[in-house]
């Protein structure tokens, strides 16, 4: 199996982890601050990172060369889950997901600044048509809701939210230097974990912990394990393989993999009619698929993996 391959299956698994924690996340958020979950999830996944890197006898004197590196990614995926929780406050999340569709566009372009990957005609029809089967599953292939999407403070909030999540992805490649993803995770979140937990103190500190229902213990574990610590460990790995745009694009199948969490969960199926967006992005994932190397107009020390 070649590295693009596994750094495909990588993001598959991440979107269907992601998935899961939107599905669980709704029923946990009426009895939790957002700022206390976030805070509390980071520090639990860098606990669980910690032990694994640690039994792992992966940690070397070299891994804590240029901490900045962490504190950067870390403030950036940081900065990403506070900007989405503010801008909650303000705008429905139809309107944010439908923002969200950009990421994999702002990290083609950030991947072309920053490793000089190029977006081919194939990615760029792949990308297009993977926003639109996102969109039309979004807005349940409704012309009205979407005509009625308006940008405001909170689409304007999160958008900046989505840029600093895309610049992570390349960034991830830029810094590495030969960490594996579990070492470069487990700072990442480590760092991550410091800013969330300042910016949350008060909330942590307010909450009553032992009322907490079993739904609150679940959902903190699955996103503890599952979607952070595991999912940053895929992203890293396939940031490491795939070009950034590839690498964003599965972003492209979270609302395909909600509808598939609530089916397991047992809410009721969207209409019919929405599969035809579901369709339209696995096609655009299997676009995706095609090897691609092109040639890039770079320093010779530049490295470029279109794959």
């Amino acid at each position: 199996m070649s590295d693009a391959l596994r750094g495909h299956l990588a993001m598959l698994a991440f979107s269907g982890l992601i998935a899961g924690s939107f599905a669980l996340g709704a029923l946990a958020a009426p009895h939790i601050a957002p700022a206390a979950m976030n805070a509390m999830r980071f520090v639990m996944a860098a606990c669980v990172l910690g032990v694994w890197a640690v039994s792992r006898a992966d940690i070397t004197r070299r891994d804590f060369e240029a901490p900045w590196r962490y504190l950067l990614l870390g403030g950036l995926l940081a900065g990403y889950f506070v900007l989405m929780f503010e801008a909650l406050k303000t705008a429905p999340p139809v309107s944010l997901s439908a923002v969200f569709t950009l990421s994999p566009i702002l990290s083609g372009i950030a991947g072309y600044v920053l490793l000089r990957q190029v977006i081919t005609r194939r990615m760029g029809a792949a990308l297009a048509v993977g926003a639109a089967g996102a969109l039309w599953v979004i807005f349940r292939a409704d012309l009205a809701m979407l005509l009625e999407f308006r940008i405001g403070r909170g689409e304007v909030l999160f958008f900046w939210g989505c840029a600093a999540h895309a610049i992570y992805t390349p960034l991830v490649r830029k810094l590495n230097r030969a960490q594996s993803p579990v070492i470069m995770s487990f700072g990442t979140i480590a760092a991550a974990a410091v800013i969330l937990a300042v910016l949350g103190a008060r909330d942590l500190a307010g909450m009553e912990w032992a009322a907490m229902p079993a739904i609150v213990w679940i959902t903190l574990a699955y996103i503890t394990v599952f979607a952070t610590a595991l999912t940053i460990v895929l992203l890293q790995y396939a940031s490491l393989k795939l070009p950034s745009a590839k690498v964003m694009a599965y972003t492209y199948l979270l609302p395909t993999w909600v509808i598939g969490w609530q089916a397991a969960l047992g809410l009721p199926l969207p209409p019919a009619v929405v599969l035809a967006g579901v369709m339209l992005t696995i096609a655009a994932l299997v676009m995706l698929l095609k090897n691609e190397e092109v040639p890039v107009r770079a320093r010779p020390s530049t490295r470029n993996h279109s794959v």
